[in-house]
Formats: structure tokens, C-alpha cells, sequence
């Protein structure tokens, strides 16, 4: 050891001074916290020659980084505490924030919902409630001039559109099903609708009874294809089934005598009537098949921008202004020709709205 040395100050730790003090090494004060290669180049030195000393000094920092470590571990609990009590970030309004867009699923055929008007624009009830909800995204971000994108989708592509994040809100009309919310979530129910067959009123069809043996339709990918595929296993009806793309397709298919009923959501068969010119020559079968509660389908796993996009809705419910929206879409002329389906707002949909539920089971609704 080079005894010129200037022996510094001891340092506060008892240790350490007595290292200091024996002369094994000269060091300046140096924070506890500063990691080993940071040290001054003669603690290297000094230590590098000395076993007995570089073990002392590494137990000391261990012992000091375990201090500290300890220390910080109970201020990053605190903090932590005080994180857990703050609002959890939403994975989807964090996407819309960092691209500057939000994207809106439509449908482009399916009138009162979601439809293109003469000008090629989405419109539509569904799309009514989904700006309410980016107005709101707007206010909570900051962000007035946020780009609202539209994306097509179908029967067959708006779950998977959804699940993986391409479009942010499915604004057209998706049944909220216990199978479906493996996929997506669903905001409150925004319409309910009951599934009914349609056919040429000299085919005789009124009841499902009356499809033994037939050939029937419905669409692609719908809850209805399904409940006529579980009825014609449960009940032996021997029924054909087929599925058209869309519904107009489907509906065509029973205009031309492919298949003798067409089921599909009430609503909509009226829709497609509405615009038929021989259409007093159907008829809608007056009982239901099914209950069909509507959502707005959005990402999975996201409570934060779910109960954004339901309190939205809440809110157009309790002020009253759903009943403004509604009568614009279905009690006024709506599209190109003006149809008006003069639909009267069904008890099933006045009880959501006074009691708000995202519940898929049809019995709710009966």
C-alpha cells in the first residue's frame, strides 16, 4: 500500500471505517446505492490484491443494496397501493390514443341499423350510438380532431374483426349470445328483436311444425342458422338447410321458391318487405322463435372502455333521447325511398331501457 496516500474522511458506516482506518484501502465517500463498477479505479486496485478484503467489501455493499433494496420495496408498495386505486388503463382507448383513430364496424345492407345512405355514407341506428360513444372517447382523450375510420364487415367477419382489434366498436346488428362473449364483449342491449319465419303466404308456413321436410334459409353465420339447425336435430324435422350470404341473398332465395321460409330477426324481414315490390305476398309468422338482444360487440378483456361505451348508453336511456334516436329509425322514412316501418317500440326494449342489462339470455327479455 502506497502510505503517501491521503487517508480520507471515515465513512459513516462502521464497517467501512474500520477498512478505511487499516489502511487496506483509500476511498472517497462513495453513496451505498452506487453499483460495484462504478467504484473509484484504486478500490479496484486496492481490493483486487486482497481476498480476504474484497470478500468484507463485497459482503458490506450486499448488506447495504439489501438496505436499500428493502427500503425501496416498502416506498414501491406504498406506491404501488396508491397505483392500484387509480383507474386501470384501457388497452383499447390506449390504441385509439397512440394510432389517433377509432375504427367502426358497418354493415351496408341492413337498414334501420347499419346501412349506406345515397352518398355511400354509413348510417344507421347502431351508428347513431356508436358516435354518441365516440363523442365520449373524444372528450376523454383530448382529442376533438380524432379520425373516425369505417370498415365493412358481415355476418361471417365482424366477430373475428372485432376480437382482434381491427375494428373497435361492431356498429350493426349482432346478437349478444353466452357463445359469442367468448370472442367479444357487448355493451347494454340497444334493441331486441325476436326471430320469425317468413314465407309466401300460399306456401301454408306459419309454424315450425310446418317445415318438416322442407328446405329453409337463413343467414350465414346468424344466431337464427343456428337455432334451426339445433331444432331440426332436436325435434326430427328432416329440414334442408341453407345459408345465404346476406340477407338480401336469403330473402331472395324464398322470393324464387329455393326454400319455402326464411328465418330471420323480425325487424329486419320487415326491413327487406319494405322494400319488395310483391310484398303482400308474404307473410311474418306471428310467434317468435327466438329473443334477439342487440349489442354494440367490442374487445374482450377491457372493463374500462366497456363501461365507457355503457354509460354512454345509460345516459341516452335515462335523459330519454333513445326515444328521439328511435323514432328517426324506425318510425320515420328512412334511406333512398323513403320506407318508413312504422315499428312501434316493443315492451321488451322499454324495460332495457328503464333497467340497463348486457344479459344474453334470451329469458330476460321475454
Amino acid at each position: 500500500m502506497n502510505e503517501s496516500l491521503t487517508r480520507p474522511p471515515p465513512p459513516r458506516h462502521p464497517e467501512i471505517a474500520r477498512a478505511a482506518s487499516a489502511g487496506f484501502v483509500t476511498i472517497a465517500p462513495i453513496p451505498l446505492t452506487t453499483p460495484f463498477r462504478h467504484l473509484p479505479v484504486t478500490l479496484h486496485s486496492s481490493l483486487a490484491f486482497r481476498p480476504r478484503q474484497l470478500a468484507v467489501w463485497c459482503g458490506l455493499w450486499l448488506a447495504a443494496g439489501l438496505f436499500t433494496g428493502a427500503a425501496w420495496a416498502q416506498g414501491g408498495g406504498a406506491s404501488s397501493a396508491v397505483a392500484g386505486s387509480a383507474p386501470a388503463e384501457s388497452p383499447t382507448l390506449r390504441k385509439i390514443r397512440d394510432t389517433g383513430l377509432i375504427t367502426l364496424g358497418y354493415r351496408t345492407n341492413s337498414p334501420p341499423f347499419s346501412f349506406l345512405d345515397a352518398r355511400r355514407v354509413p348510417v344507421g341506428y347502431s351508428l347513431d350510438l356508436c358516435e354518441r360513444v365516440v363523442d365520449a372517447v373524444k372528450r376523454r382523450l383530448a382529442l376533438p380532431d380524432l379520425e373516425v375510420r369505417t370498415v365493412p364487415v358481415g355476418s361471417a367477419t365482424r366477430m373475428p374483426l372485432v376480437a382482434n382489434g381491427s375494428v373497435d366498436l361492431e356498429c350493426g346488428i349482432t346478437t349478444n349470445t353466452a357463445e359469442r362473449q367468448k370472442l367479444v364483449a357487448f355493451s347494454v342491449t340497444t334493441f331486441v328483436a325476436g326471430s320469425k319465419l317468413l314465407s309466401r303466404r300460399s306456401s301454408g308456413i306459419r309454424t315450425v311444425d310446418d317445415l318438416q321436410g322442407r328446405t329453409v334459409v337463413s343467414t350465414l353465420a346468424t344466431t337464427s342458422i343456428q337455432y334451426l339447425h339445433a331444432l331440426n336435430q332436436a325435434r326430427d324435422l328432416d329440414m334442408r338447410i341453407l345459408a345465404g350470404q346476406d340477407d338480401v341473398e336469403a330473402f331472395r332465395m324464398v322470393s324464387t321458391g329455393r326454400a319455402v321460409a326464411y328465418a330471420m330477426d323480425d325487424v329486419l324481414l320487415l326491413s327487406l318487405l319494405s322494400t319488395a315490390p310483391d310484398a303482400a305476398d308474404f307473410v311474418i309468422a306471428d310467434e317468435p322463435l327466438t329473443r334477439e338482444p342487440y349489442g354494440i360487440p367490442m374487445r374482450r378483456g377491457d372493463p374500462v372502455f366497456k363501461k365507457l361505451v355503457d354509460d354512454v348508453l345509460t345516459d341516452l336511456y335515462h335523459r330519454g333521447e333513445i326515444m328521439q334516436i328511435y323514432r328517426r329509425w324506425f318510425q320515420s322514412p328512412v334511406g333512398p325511398r323513403g320506407v318508413n316501418l312504422q315499428l312501434p317500440m316493443s315492451e321488451s326494449l322499454q324495460r332495457v331501457i328503464r333497467h340497463p342489462t348486457d344479459s344474453p339470455d334470451p329469458a330476460t327479455y321475454r
